[in-house]
């Protein structure tokens, strides 16, 4: 059983964090192991208004030691961090058990939120765990942060931004465009290996229900590494199961609504 890793928070709703990377990692026959780093709540009083609440850190690094010294996984993934103590011991155990399938999926803001979490704590993200990742899976609000590029709206602009974000450290960048480029009708992602750019292209799914679309994504590319695919392959593979999914999507409730990593089955 080829086991991998996630270092994320847990989503109370079930749709997003940890609990869709385990989902997606059962979805690909994996053994999923999880280091949780914050917990974020929603408040059905107040709109879905977003709450996080971090782990303490001594309780983060035993649940980092539980995975890297009692068994080491063959491929891993980070989403939400949360704290900047979280980002140190991230590096850290990444970096001390030689992890080279590390998928960084650069949680900077919370759905339905239109800030960053922390410029502080994104800068250490980019500084601490870029230079450490096979791939970064950024979203275009992410892609922004890091390149320093604003209002990503185009493939070219995505092009640069997967430039800049590979030369401060990332081996292979996928900036995830989605639905958010204007008058495209296919969903259209970019990924650059330092030399070719290849654009990633599926339908378009007409749904608002994305909540964990992304963690789900990174979770996708993490799943295909540790099986020994390509860094290209683990993406053209993790596109196809997100576009299942998310043709499959559900209303949660009135504000949410998750994708369904089960469609896969079916689909393929």
């Amino acid at each position: 059983m080829i086991k991998v890793a996630t270092i994320a928070g847990s989503d109370a709703s079930g749709g997003a964090g940890l609990e869709a990377d385990l989902k997606t990692f059962e979805e690909f026959g994996l053994y999923g192991m999880t280091a949780i780093t914050v917990i974020a709540t929603m408040d059905p009083e107040d709109n879905w208004a977003h709450k996080v609440f971090p782990i303490d850190e001594l309780a983060l690094r035993a649940q980092l030691e539980t995975i890297f010294k009692g068994v080491v996984p063959a491929a891993l993934k980070t989403g939400m961090l949360g704290t900047p103590y979280a980002v140190e011991l991230s590096r850290e155990y990444i970096s001390a058990g030689g992890i080279k399938k590390y998928v960084l999926d650069p949680v900077m803001v919370c759905k339905g939120a239109g800030e960053a979490l922390s410029p502080e704590l994104n800068a250490a993200i980019e500084a601490k765990l870029l230079p450490l990742s096979c791939v970064a899976t950024p979203n275009l609000f992410e892609a922004e942060q890091l390149s320093g590029i604003k209002n990503i709206d185009s493939i070219d602009k995505m092009k640069s931004a997967a430039k800049r974000i590979r030369e401060k450290g990332a081996q292979n960048v996928f900036i995830k465009g989605g639905a958010k480029l204007a008058g495209q009708r296919q969903a259209i992602d970019v990924f650059f290996d330092g030399k070719n750019f290849d654009l990633i292209e599926a339908p378009l799914i007409d749904t608002k229900w994305t909540h964990g679309a992304g963690c789900t994504t990174a979770a996708a590319i993490c799943a295909g590494l540790a099986q020994g695919l390509s860094v290209l392959d683990a993406v053209k593979t993790a596109k196809k199961f997100i576009t299942a999914s998310l043709s499959h999507s559900f209303a949660l409730n009135k504000w949410v609504g998750p994708g369904n990593p089960a469609a896969w089955r079916d689909a393929f």
